[in-house]
């Protein structure tokens, strides 16, 4: 089967799952209303923040207060993405379509991807200019210094977990094991191993909080993470190729 049929055959499958189409939805409602809201509140408490929490206040970051919950819509869109097939037994069904599992997966990955980083792309605007209107005086301006790159780094972010989800899922194959690993360890682990003193060193290396350094601005008094931004998102992207080149490798070696 040729590459645009794959392609084609892959847009086809999630857009007809209801699934996929809902979860989706969800990442933008609930990432732009928790923005809104988080907003809202910290317009409000502007003024009884201390000298350091002023200087550390970043209005942009601020807006994308709802991106902790917003990337775990997009992890389940990642991971029913891969994993559907093999829950229902249609895998078959599709690799004998395509018997090139390198080109399948690719396929699958690569329209997935198009579409999770469209809708981040637009939470993340959304989720920005909504989140500035609340802030008032406070708010920043998207041509200032570092805030497009925020923006669009928000956007980046979330179709980065997706990728994730994805990977570790064609290592998986099934969606309860996928998710029921990924969501400990991105909700759990990682805010433990970020906020204990003993493993805070460890914990900034892992994907959400290396990957999320993109949409900040402002850097914190207390500060002393020893990458910016783009070195944030690049460790990320690592993660990330680790779990696709494990799904590949897996898909390839394991019978359907």
């Amino acid at each position: 089967m040729a590459t645009t049929q794959v392609l084609r055959s892959e847009w086809t499958k999630i857009r007809s799952v209801a699934s996929t189409v809902w979860t989706l939805s969800l990442a933008v409602v609930v990432t732009v209303a928790l923005g809104v809201l988080i907003s809202l509140l910290s317009r409000h408490e502007y003024d009884n923040l201390d000298r350091d929490d002023r200087l550390s206040f970043d209005p942009t970051f601020i807006s994308f207060a709802g991106m902790s919950l917003g990337q775990l819509a997009m992890i389940v869109f990642g991971v029913l993405v891969v994993s559907n097939e093999y829950s229902t037994g249609m895998i078959r069904t599709s690799l004998a379509a395509v018997p090139q599992r390198g080109t399948f997966l690719s396929g699958k990955i690569a329209v997935a991807t198009g579409l999770a980083l469209l809708v981040g792309l637009v939470t993340s605007f959304i989720a920005f200019f909504l989140g500035q209107a609340m802030l008032g005086e406070y708010k920043a301006h998207l041509g200032d210094e570092g805030v497009l790159r925020a923006v669009i780094g928000g956007g980046l972010y979330m179709a980065l977990i997706a990728m994730l989800s994805m990977g570790v899922a064609a290592m998986l194959r099934s969606p309860m094991l996928s998710l029921g690993i990924l969501m400990p360890f991105l909700f759990l682990v990682s805010p433990i191993l970020g906020n204990v003193p003993a493993t805070k060193k460890v914990g900034r290396y892992l994907p959400d909080q290396a990957g999320s350094k993109i949409m900040q601005v402002v850097t914190p008094v207390d500060n002393d993470t020893p990458y910016g931004p783009w070195g944030g998102l690049g460790i990320m992207v690592l993660w990330v190729i680790a779990a696709l080149v494990g799904g590949f490798v897996l898909l390839k070696k394991r019978d359907a």
